[in-house]
């Protein structure tokens, strides 16, 4: 049951952020915060206590709190907001590319992710980092997100291995061709929104989402 709840926030969250990362920035990266958060939560609580995946109270009783945190922050505050958002993709984004290149411990990657979603994250702050960057971002991990929920549902993955979603998908090509598909056509709509408005900064995009 708890996979099947997981699953279906991951899809719906994966699915918003892929399609509607920038035209709705500031609600979506409250979302993505909670749902960070969350997973953070349930995390720490299992490998303290050496627990399962949210099999105890305390762990949901964590991974509620953290997620509101972790949501109000990313909504009250740009700097937060954009480096969790761009540190977080950049862990999903490193594990598909993992996956690409058939790395089998994928470790490097994730790192190299990680530190790349961090230093845009710190630019995006410190700079006008173009809007069309965080569509690029949040279509590939949003992408990589939903799929990852419908492993959860179609029980080829389950909580506890979570992390290896993408070697997953690696394994069984169809899902990870289905990914890609799914982060073209998020890029695709994205940027159709956006023409309805002119492209600018992600910091222009924050503050004009204030109420979506």
């Amino acid at each position: 049951m708890t996979d099947v709840v997981v699953g279906v926030l991951a899809l719906v969250i994966g699915l918003l952020l892929c399609f509607r990362g920038s035209g709705a920035m500031r609600v979506l990266l409250a979302l993505w915060g909670a749902f960070i958060g969350f997973g953070l939560g349930a995390v720490l609580v299992a490998a303290l206590a050496d627990q399962g995946y949210l099999a105890t109270a305390a762990g949901w009783i964590a991974a509620i709190v953290l997620a509101v945190v972790f949501a109000a922050l990313a909504y009250f505050f740009f700097a937060i907001a954009i480096v969790l958002a761009f540190a977080s993709m950049g862990f999903v984004v490193g594990q598909t590319i993992a996956s690409a290149l058939g790395v089998s411990q994928p470790w490097l990657l994730v790192v190299v992710g990680l530190v790349g979603g961090i230093v845009l994250g710190l630019l995006a702050i410190a700079t006008n980092l173009p809007e069309l960057v965080l569509i690029v971002v949040s279509a590939l991990a949003g992408a990589g997100v939903a799929v990852a929920g419908l492993l959860l549902l179609f029980n080829a993955l389950d909580l506890n291995t979570l992390t290896d979603a993408e070697l997953r998908i690696g394994d069984q090509p169809l899902w990870y061709v289905g990914q890609i598909v799914l982060a073209v056509i998020g890029i695709v709509v994205q940027l159709r929104y956006a023409r309805r408005r002119r492209l600018g900064s992600v910091r222009q995009s924050w503050a004009a989402t204030g109420a979506v």
